[in-house]
């Protein structure tokens, strides 16, 4: 994978961009104005990134993999330590499929009935591949779904989910609670 250059990276007109941030040349941006990226970030290749009116929220220590897309008017929230598999969609906007409405982006908005609400994933918080968010899920920290999972509503902290609908499967461990603070602890120490 090859990664644009610090530079690069600044030139694509981030609202925001911390340090050691490793983004594809491959990966792709809209509404670049409102994303905020954290430090220690990688974007790997065919990420699509469109930030709407809400913006995108990225902390740091995150890994986005091949083929994920967050997309929507709403805010997008990611936090520290988030990874997202690949193939990952994540959506803050999403069309009213009932057959009321018209549907798509090239429809004026007085036929449509889109729903647009924030998603917010939370510290530590891991999704398998081709897991599917719909828009106002907020996942607690530590939340772990898993592949091919579609979370339609909010999920626990330290808590596993998966299937579709997702549903809990159990709890996780708390370990990487202990792991965080030597981290930090360690890298102070450097």
């Amino acid at each position: 994978m090859a990664t644009l250059d610090h530079d690069a990276v600044l030139s694509l007109g981030f609202a925001s961009v911390g340090e050691n941030v490793r983004i594809s040349d491959r990966a792709s941006f809209h509404g670049t104005e409102r994303i905020h990226i954290g430090s220690n970030v990688r974007i790997d290749d065919f990420c699509v990134l469109s930030a709407g009116e809400g913006g995108i929220d990225i902390g740091s220590f995150i890994h986005i993999a091949v083929f994920t897309s967050l997309i929507g008017a709403a805010k997008i929230t990611l936090m520290d330590f988030c990874n997202l598999s690949s193939r990952v969609s994540v959506y803050s906007s999403n069309d009213d499929y009932s057959g009321a409405t018209l549907m798509g982006p090239m429809v004026p908005a007085q036929y449509k009935n889109v729903n647009h609400a924030p998603v917010h994933l939370g510290k530590h918080v891991i999704v398998g591949c081709g897991s599917v968010i719909l828009p106002g899920v907020r996942l607690a920290d530590g939340a772990a779904i898993g592949a091919l999972s579609l979370v339609t509503k909010d999920c626990e902290a330290f808590t596993m989910y998966a299937g579709v609908p997702a549903k809990i499967i159990k709890k996780r461990k708390l370990d990487l609670l202990d792991l965080e603070r030597q981290f930090f602890s360690g890298a102070a120490s450097r």
